[in-house]
C-alpha cells in the first residue's frame, strides 16, 4: 500500500512539474526559443504575488488575477524588446540571453526581498486532505495543482487546434518565411506567445509557493525539472508535457519510497535517471514528433 500511495502522490506531484513546463514547451514548440531563465521567472512570479498579498492583503488564490497579467505583459515586452532580436536558427544566443536574465532576476530578487525564504498561506486547506484508504491521502492543494495543470493545457490544447491564433502558431513554428508571406506577423507573434509562457510560469510559481517554501535562488532547480518534464513527454508537444510532468513525478516519489524502505537512493535521483533513459532510448520524447 506504501507503494501505491507512492504513485498516487507522485501523479499529485506531477501536475506541478506540468505546470512549470507548460510555458517552456510552448516557446520551444512555437519559437524553437530555450528561456535558460524559465525556472527564475517562475521565482520571480512567486515574488511578485507576496508583493501583491502584502499590499492588499489578498488570498494567494486570487492574487493570481494581478500577478498572471503582470507577468503576461512582461513577457510580451520582454519579447518585443530583447528576445525577437536572439531567434535563429542557432540556439546560442537565447541561452546566452536568458542565462543572463536569470542571473539578473535573481540579484534583484536578493537585493529586494533578500535571501530569506518566503511561504504563501492559503490558510487551514495546506494541511487538509482527502482520505481514500487508511493509507492512502490526497491533499486539496496537490490536487488543485493537478486540476489546474490539466485545465492550462487543456486549454492551450484547444487554443492551439481550434483558434485562428492558435494556427497562426503553428503555421510560424512550422515554416516562418511562408508564414510570412501569408501576412502574418511573426514578431507579434512570438511576443504574444512568450506572454502566454510567462503567464502559465506565473501560475506555476504560485502554487509552488503555495506548496513549499521558496528563495530567490531556487529558480535553477524548477527549471531543471520542468527541462526534464519536456523533454521526457516530446518537446513542443502540449499533452506530451503531461505526460513527462506526471512520469517525473511518479518517478520521484517512487525514488523517495525505496529510500525510505531500503535505506538508499532518492526521488530526484531516479526522476534524473528516467529522464536519461528517455532521452538514450527516444530523444524526441515519448509523446513528440521525431524530427526529419
Amino acid at each position: 500500500m506504501e507503494w501505491l500511495n507512492a504513485i498516487v502522490q507522485g501523479i499529485m506531484l506531477g501536475g506541478l512539474f506540468a505546470l512549470f513546463a507548460t510555458g517552456l514547451s510552448l516557446a520551444f514548440g512555437v519559437m524553437r526559443f530555450v528561456n535558460l531563465a524559465h525556472g527564475d521567472l517562475a521565482i520571480l512570479g512567486a515574488f511578485v504575488a507576496v508583493s501583491v498579498i502584502s499590499a492588499t492583503g489578498l488570498n494567494p488564490f486570487v492574487s493570481l488575477v494581478i500577478v498572471v497579467p503582470v507577468m503576461l505583459a512582461a513577457g510580451y515586452a520582454l519579447q518585443l524588446g530583447a528576445f525577437n532580436f536572439t531567434i535563429s536558427p542557432d540556439p546560442l544566443p537565447s541561452i546566452l540571453v536568458t542565462f543572463g536574465l536569470g542571473i539578473v532576476i535573481q540579484n534583484v530578487l536578493l537585493e529586494t526581498y533578500s535571501a530569506d525564504s518566503r511561504g504563501l498561506d492559503v490558510g487551514s486547506i495546506e494541511i487538509e486532505s482527502i482520505r481514500v484508504t487508511d493509507a492512502i491521502a490526497i491533499g486539496w492543494i496537490p490536487l488543485i495543482t493537478l486540476v489546474v495543470a490539466v485545465t492550462v493545457l487543456g486549454a492551450l490544447q484547444l487554443m492551439l487546434s481550434r483558434t485562428s491564433l492558435g494556427r497562426a502558431f503553428r503555421a510560424v513554428s512550422d515554416d516562418p518565411p511562408t508564414a510570412r508571406l501569408m501576412g502574418i506577423n511573426d514578431r507579434n507573434l512570438y511576443a504574444v506567445a512568450m506572454g502566454i509562457a510567462f503567464a502559465t510560469v506565473a501560475v506555476a510559481g504560485v502554487f509552488l509557493g503555495i506548496r513549499q517554501s521558496f528563495g530567490p535562488l531556487d529558480g535553477p532547480a524548477q527549471l531543471l525539472y520542468a527541462f526534464e518534464a519536456v523533454v521526457i513527454g516530446g518537446l513542443g508537444s502540449v499533452w506530451g508535457t503531461l505526460v513527462g510532468g506526471l512520469l517525473l513525478g511518479v518517478a520521484h516519489t517512487v525514488g523517495g519510497q525505496f529510500e525510505v524502505t531500503y535505506g538508499y537512493g532518492s526521488g530526484p535521483l531516479v526522476g534524473h535517471l528516467v529522464f536519461l533513459v528517455v532521452l538514450a532510448t527516444k530523444p524526441s520524447g515519448l509523446l513528440g514528433r521525431r524530427a526529419e
